[in-house]
């Protein structure tokens, strides 16, 4: 069974979560994140038609600096949300073999 509720997020945005009924925790609806990354993606289409152009090196180099970036902050969401909702979960459960798997995930995300 699903059921949608909203919640809060520390930075006061509106976090549309799904509640997965599988007994640990919610699974958040990164659906929010659509936006920013269709940005992105027209971010690479520009750079694209930038190097079919030939543009100067360096304008082309930042613009990748900044798809980069905007990739870089939907990853750091996304990853705060499995620190507070998955791992969270995993740790706060009586079950040692999902808190170890949760932080070789963590290890295998890091490394």
């Amino acid at each position: 069974m699903l059921e949608k509720e909203k919640a809060l997020g520390r930075n006061k945005k509106p976090v549309l979560k799904i509640k997965v009924n599988n007994g640990n925790h919610d699974h958040p609806d990164y659906s929010a994140h659509i936006k920013r990354l269709n940005r992105v993606k027209g971010q690479i289409e520009g750079i694209e038609r930038m190097i079919l152009d030939r543009r100067y090196c360096t304008d082309i180099i930042a613009q990748l600096k900044a798809a980069s970036a905007a990739l870089r902050a939907v990853e750091s969401e996304v990853f705060k949300s499995h620190l507070r909702g998955c791992v969270k979960s995993a740790f706060i459960g009586k079950d040692a073999f999902k808190a170890e798997e949760k932080i070789q995930e963590i290890i295998k995300l890091i490394y």
